[in-house]
């Protein structure tokens, strides 16, 4: 049975309707799964972020997000890279079902968290896109980070891989209005305004550099 007869019950037979309430079953324990993976990391944020207070070091992290995918997004995503639409497509081609976005003061903050988090034994590092040395295109700039998470069940030990993004609050805040600009407006994006967001990312990772620099010259960093 596939993700996208989850779509269709109306159009299927009694044998089909029980092998789609299987999958149903089959795709909860899934995200189960990726729900774990995310707490998993989330307390090993958090263990990180009690430690700077305790300490009275500077707090690397501002806040903590996260996400799940959404069974019409997965299906999408998996239709636009031209994967087969089943449950154990998804498991296999996609990385970012399960999300952590890390927001944190600093642009050496986002190189401090992700290097702590690296050296914790338990996790492995499957893919590393540094966006912040090597901006996209239109600007993005953030740290993307494909953890392999082992979750440890009543029978077995299931890996699970999330993707954590590592950003800070003036990243996280161009990103976000970015992706409403673009992608929630009713026409399509000309090129001149296109320019003008990729400039505003500029000013912003300047104003970034700037702030750490004075973060640095008060001791704060």
């Amino acid at each position: 049975m596939e993700l996208a007869d989850f779509f269709a019950m109306d159009k299927l037979s009694q044998h089909d309707e029980e092998q789609l309430l299987e999958s149903a079953m089959q795709l909860q324990q899934m995200m189960m799964l990726y729900e774990a993976g995310i707490r998993e990391i989330k307390t090993k944020l958090d263990i990180l972020s009690d430690e700077s207070r305790i300490s009275g070091k500077p707090n690397p992290i501002d806040s903590i997000k996260s996400r799940i995918k959404t069974p019409r997004s997965i299906i999408g995503k998996l239709k636009r890279r031209g994967y087969p639409i089943s449950l154990q497509s998804m498991m296999e081609n996609l990385n970012d079902i399960g999300g952590i976005r890390v927001i944190c003061p600093f642009i050496e903050d986002i190189y401090t968290v992700a290097d702590m988090l690296m050296r914790q034994d338990d996790l492995t590092l499957i893919d590393r896109k540094d966006y912040i040395e090597n901006p996209k295109p239109n600007g993005y700039r953030s740290l993307h980070l494909i953890l392999e998470v082992p979750i440890f069940l009543s029978d077995r030990t299931q890996p699970v891989h999330i993707e954590l993004q590592l950003r800070t609050i003036a990243m996280d805040f161009w990103a976000s209005l970015e992706h409403q600009l673009r992608y929630k407006s009713d026409v399509k994006v000309p090129a001149h305004i296109s320019d003008d967001l990729k400039a505003c990312a500029d000013v912003i990772a300047a104003t970034d550099e700037e702030m750490q620099r004075i973060a640095k010259e008060l001791h704060v960093l």
